[in-house]
């Protein structure tokens, strides 16, 4: 079992570690920490490497040694809890890491998932130090932690920094871009960059700007740098933010949204008084100012992600002599870089290699009120659950507008939404989850859950077979004001759809007005169509029978106790029941157990009941959960923390059940989704 051990971090607490049983010769991880500051790192022999920091003066002012090791402890072991605490911490927010962001690494190792599953009981002893305050999901949901310059990189972006920086120094090339589809990690190379050449000797020098077109994700990586040692928040700038100084380096994130003049609504005065200041023409971009702003340039980029008239093109980059890197390894959807071919495959109508999702929940609804639903749901179990749409209705209850104000702006078969009612950060604001976010203000983003409703204004033209777009239906002024070729303005409606179908992480849910376009969509993704009948009626000895023709699966029904068995071990399956396929959540495992007592009646669940769990191993306090004891398994309700301890509560009318603290090795198991029937 992994322990914390807590030494001074003088010499006198260096004797102390040297006659410790893991002081020497043995992998551990450990913190330094005093006065909201800390080093976290890992060694094989603390007390030489004590000594070693003790010489350095940023480390000398530090007062407590905190050694976490266990007996199973080895080096890649370390490497990951080390990474692990390094990433959290900094997102935690009660100190300020002296680590660099280098040698950060994500790499496999046998047993990793059982190392990864004692992170969490290290960290929970961490709060019950009172060295932490936050939980690791509420870390985990957040843009300090998303976004932040200590995240573990994959081999493909280390590997790309390396080769960045050598090309930097070695004065390459002047531009450098970096091609990416969604969720390639292209804000968070970004942000690692600046931290990772501000900490390196031979860079740290270098005046560098991150330059963030989108004023709303602007916001949160200066929240971000604020927090980071070594950055400021001053460093995160708009494009014309780079008119004000002469930068050694740029770093544009999202450099597909910097603008050329046109299509700028009330904006072409200060655009002209920026070339005007920079001596150049009237018709250059925002590009131009960069480039004539700074010696060097790396550019993040995603040319399906542009989507205005006013954004700049890929020939314009192109010509300005560039160097160019891709990254293709898929960082913010769990279903990987196949569901990101998927959706382009179906709304640029290309051949299709494979609807298959791998732990990633896909679902097309019929109801968009059901959606909304669907997303409440996910959002309390998960967090950061949000509702999206393309522009396809007026902003009513625009807070800048002048006059009354309308109480909705989007109205779906009388269910009425509201646009969001801020323009910066709103993903994390309050009221969000009842509000309906556009493309300006998630691009960048990544959400847990998405629900994604897509307008009128796209449409299926069964006639001619093919996606198209209704150019009346689309409500953005800027979006195709003198867009006079259709081939234009559809390309852009359609990569607003992918960047907002291309922000779930765990799942998307999509509602689609056009009914022939949602129908079009269930069958390239082998969903039941919207006319199919749910159920049909037959008359026989005037008696209804009611003959379901709901696609039906088998789910293995499991003994009560696995005996040392895997829960899903074929020697626990009993047999297999038939459930609705629309019970069934795309990505998860499924069992079902047969309820024993009554210690959950109140909760539903009642002595024989057959119970349908997903396995998922993490839960939510009120979740009902199934659990392992032992060699025992219960179904118990998911308490709140108390005194580091999550209790399983029972939910009875029955006084005699008591709360049962769990004891080392006992690990959730499942979610219980919902009772099937009595047996």
């Amino acid at each position: 079992m992994a322990q914390i051990i807590t030494f001074d971090f003088s010499p006198i607490g260096f004797d102390e570690v040297r006659d410790y049983h893991y002081g020497r010769d043995w992998p551990v991880v450990y913190i330094l920490e005093s006065n909201n500051e800390a080093y976290v790192g890992e060694t094989t022999n603390f007390y030489n490497r004590s000594r070693q920091h003790y010489e350095n003066p940023d480390r000398k002012r530090l007062k407590n040694a905190h050694i976490i090791t266990d007996e199973t402890y080895n080096k890649s072991a370390a490497l990951d809890i080390e990474s692990f605490l390094i990433t959290h911490l900094a997102a935690e927010g009660t100190f300020l890491l002296q680590n660099r962001n280098d040698g950060i690494r994500d790499h496999n190792y046998y047993q990793r998932d059982e190392y990864q599953a004692k992170c969490e009981v290290i960290w929970k002893e961490l709060i019950e130090k009172k060295l932490v305050q936050k939980e690791v999901y509420e870390i985990e949901n957040s843009d300090l932690f998303k976004y932040s310059p200590y995240k573990s990189l994959t081999e493909e972006q280390h590997d790309f920094v390396k080769q960045l920086v050598e090309d930097i120094e070695k004065d390459n090339a002047k531009t450098y871009v970096v091609e990416g589809a969604p969720g390639t990690g292209k804000t968070i190379l970004a942000t690692y960059l600046v931290k990772y050449l501000k900490d390196r000797r031979s860079t740290k020098h270098l005046k560098i700007a991150l330059v963030a077109p989108m004023s709303s994700l602007r916001g949160t990586i200066q929240q971000v740098f604020r927090a980071t040692a070594g950055l400021k928040a001053n460093m995160v700038i708009g494009p014309s933010g780079v008119a004000k100084e002469a930068y050694d380096l740029v770093i544009v994130d999202e450099a597909h949204r910097l603008k050329k003049r046109r299509n700028l609504g009330a904006g072409f005065g200060a655009f002209d008084n920026v070339n005007k200041k920079l001596g150049l023409s009237k018709e250059s971009t925002q590009l131009d100012w960069i480039l004539g702003s700074s010696k060097r340039q790396v550019l993040f980029y995603d040319q399906g992600q542009s989507v205005l008239p006013s954004d700049i093109h890929d020939i314009d980059l192109r010509s300005k002599g560039a160097q160019f890197y891709t990254l293709t390894k898929q960082m913010r959807i769990q279903a990987g870089e196949e569901y990101v071919l998927l959706v382009e495959a179906i709304l640029n109508q290309r051949e299709i290699i494979s609807t298959k999702l791998n732990n990633y929940e896909f679902q097309i609804f019929d109801d968009v009120a059901e959606m909304h639903h669907a997303i409440r749901l996910r959002d309390k179990e998960h967090g950061l659950s949000r509702l999206v749409a393309g522009f396809a209705w007026p902003w009513f209850t625009n807070p800048a507008s002048p006059g009354p104000k309308q109480d909705y702006d989007i109205e779906i078969n009388g269910y009425k939404l509201r646009w969001n009612n801020k323009t910066k950060d709103w993903v994390n604001s309050t009221g969000a989850i009842n509000e309906v976010g556009c493309i300006h203000t998630v691009q960048g983003y990544g959400m847990n859950y998405v629900g994604v409703i897509i307008g009128p204004e796209l449409y299926y033209d069964e006639k001619n077979k093919r996606i198209t777009v209704d150019r009346s239906k689309y409500c953005d002024r800027n979006g195709h004001a003198g867009v006079t070729d259709p081939d234009e303005l559809e390309r852009y409606i359609k990569n607003i759809y992918r960047t907002l179908l291309t922000r779930g992480i765990k799942g998307t849910y999509v509602y689609i007005v056009d009914e022939n376009l949602r129908n079009y969509f269930k069958m390239l993704l082998n969903q039941e169509t919207a006319q199919e009948p749910l159920a049909e009626v037959f008359y026989s000895e005037n008696k209804v029978l009611d003959f379901l023709k709901m696609k039906m699966v088998g789910i293995p029904l499991v003994g009560s106790a696995p005996c040392g068995n895997p829960m899903l071990g074929e020697e626990n399956i009993e047999e297999y029941i038939e459930v609705e396929k629309s019970k069934i959540r795309p990505g998860y495992n499924y069992f079902i157990l047969r309820a024993i007592g009554d210690s959950m009646n109140l909760a539903g669940i009642n002595d024989g009941d057959l119970v349908l769990c997903r396995q998922q191993l993490k839960a939510d306090t009120g979740d009902r959960v199934v659990a392992l004891l032992g060699d025992n398994v219960t179904i118990k309700v998911y308490g709140p923390r108390k005194d580091g301890v999550r209790f399983l509560l029972p939910n009875s009318s029955n006084s005699e059940h008591a709360p049962i603290a769990p004891s080392e090795g006992d690990s959730v198991q499942g979610i219980v989704q919902e009772v099937l029937t009595a047996d």
